[in-house]
């Protein structure tokens, strides 16, 4: 028996080829092609399981929802890296991934996280009724405010009353039977929070994606990565119109029209 065969085995349940096939997912690839979804897929390799069409359904609305949200903070970097690099189109969507974080994009995970970790600290069985989802809502509240942590999914700087996604998600969700704890706890938050904040604030969609993320059964360490999944298609979108009118150069240059050199404090006169 030669060294070859006493190496160990780097297991893989996702893909692999030889010189006359792709496998995927355990299926001919060819077989795949024209007959699943990009989404479907998407889901069906990380479960591992392939998903139902409800949980397609809910799954691509909450990539739509997610896919792009005008001039944000990951669009903007995205064309001004393309400006930049023009021969790079790789490293403009990378720039753009790379601000998903707790301000935007994040959300979604830092959502699904809170809503995993207070339904696992939760009394069995979970509530059955509303009265009972504000009763636990209040309590989570609470108790991320004596800890003096935000309560993530609420507020968005554009809309302020209603996340018009918040409502449509929920909905789909609900046709789909797929409104689940996580979701259900997240509307129960969404009721209570004015007393403990004072103030009521809109549950926004990056939020709501997360919790019917979470619904889904995909682990909240993850979330994140999907919402990216669905930004890069916005980040593709931006980079294309950017191609065809350019808008970089003039975000450049205004900010370097309207930059104030103030010098150090400790500088010396000219």
């Amino acid at each position: 028996m030669g060294d070859s065969d006493q190496r160990p085995r780097i297991p893989t349940s996702l893909g692999t080829s030889d010189a006359d096939a792709i496998t995927l997912l355990g299926q001919d690839l060819t077989s795949l092609m024209g007959t699943v979804g990009f989404a479907e897929l998407a889901l069906w390799l990380v479960t591992l399981r392939r998903p139902t069409p409800s949980q397609v359904r809910v799954f691509e609305a909450v990539l739509v929802a997610l896919a792009d949200h005008g001039f944000t903070p990951t669009a903007i970097a995205a064309r001004l890296t393309y400006l930049s690099a023009p021969d790079s189109v790789q490293g403009a969507l990378a720039a753009g991934l790379l601000g998903g974080g707790s301000r935007f994009l994040g959300v979604t995970e830092d959502a699904g996280r809170f809503l995993a970790d207070v339904l696992d600290r939760a009394p069995r069985p979970l509530p059955a009724d509303a009265a009972g989802w504000d009763a636990l809502a209040l309590t989570a509240v609470r108790q991320a405010r004596s800890q003096g942590r935000l309560i993530p999914g609420l507020g968005h700087p554009v809309h302020k009353v209603t996340d018009p996604r918040t409502p449509a998600l929920i909905a789909i969700a609900d046709a789909e039977g797929l409104r689940g704890p996580h979701l259900r706890l997240f509307e129960g938050i969404g009721r209570v929070h004015p007393q403990e904040l004072g103030r009521r604030l809109p549950l926004n969609g990056a939020g709501t994606c997360g919790a019917a993320l979470a619904d889904l059964g995909l682990p909240p360490e993850l979330l994140r990565g999907f919402a990216l999944l669905a930004r890069t298609a916005g980040l593709l979108g931006h980079l294309a119109e950017e191609m065809r009118r350019p808008v970089g150069m003039d975000v450049y240059r205004m900010v370097e029209q309207l930059s104030a050199y103030d010098p150090p404090p400790d500088s010396p006169e000219p």
